[in-house]
């Protein structure tokens, strides 16, 4: 099947490629949550918990939103025992 994926020019953004290109992952020096992928948010352990908490704290307030993008494209949920703290943060860095 062959596809053809030229531009038709007529858009800002090609339109054929747009939807081709996924989010690039990055990671904050957080690699070991992907055992994590799947679980839900609910199902940690305090320990879990603990491990985002760390993670967390060691990031600057800028980078939590980008933090949560980079979990969500991985499939992993965030602990709802982290997730006041990150609400704070972000809140913060809103200026809310």
């Amino acid at each position: 099947m062959n596809q053809d994926f030229t531009c038709c020019g007529q858009h800002e953004v090609c339109e054929k490629t747009r939807f081709l290109t996924l989010p690039e992952i990055e990671y904050y020096e957080d690699e070991e949550l992907d055992r994590f992928r799947g679980r839900s948010s609910d199902d940690y352990t305090e320990e879990d918990t603990e491990e985002f908490r760390e993670v967390l704290l060691t990031m600057r307030p800028d980078e939590v939103t980008g933090w949560l993008q980079s979990l969500q494209l991985r499939g992993v949920e965030l602990p709802d025992g982290v997730k006041d703290d990150v609400l704070m943060i972000v809140d913060e860095q809103r200026g809310l």
